[in-house]
């Protein structure tokens, strides 16, 4: 039997820079397939037969339909990515400020609910006074905590 056995230090330096290449292009081939497979579905242009179409080219024959892919349609990747990207940055940012609305009752919002507590004789004048204080300088009166001033330091009999 005559078998070579290779062993780490056989392995010449030239030859493992080829098999490094082919493995990073084999990879790049990989996120450039997932890349586009991801654009087709993303693109509202196409149509539901368009979309098929594209998607069985670049399956069935992989490496030329993803460059003829490239060729036809790359162009405009960029631009679907980036509108994308913003569409779901507006909807995060939408949903942060819708959030961030509900926890923070406004300023306005609190003086007139203190109003309305002082108008019932819920809280003394001296007390509708140091809670308004409390609203327009902007401390909560809470320690961060979220509370609103019209609970913080007035007390309600009811």
């Amino acid at each position: 039997m005559s078998s070579h056995v290779y062993l780490a230090y056989d392995y010449p330096l030239l030859s493992m820079f080829w098999t490094m290449l082919w493995f990073f292009l084999w990879i790049m081939w990989f996120v450039l397939l997932f890349r586009i497979i991801g654009d087709i579905f993303r693109d509202d242009s196409l149509s539901g037969w368009g979309k098929t179409g594209w998607l069985v080219f670049v399956i069935v024959l992989p490496f030329l339909g993803v460059f003829v892919y490239l060729i036809a349609r790359g162009k405009d990747m960029g631009g679907r990515e980036i509108k994308h990207a913003q569409a779901q940055q507006t909807a995060f940012d939408s949903y942060i400020r819708d959030r961030a609305g509900e926890a923070r009752p406004s300023s306005i919002a609190e003086l007139d609910k203190l109003s309305q507590m002082r108008t019932r004789g819920d809280i003394t004048d001296d007390e509708f006074r140091r809670a308004k204080e409390l609203v327009l300088s902007g401390s909560r009166g809470d320690g961060g905590t979220g509370a609103s001033a019209t609970t913080a330091g007035v007390s309600s009999p009811h």
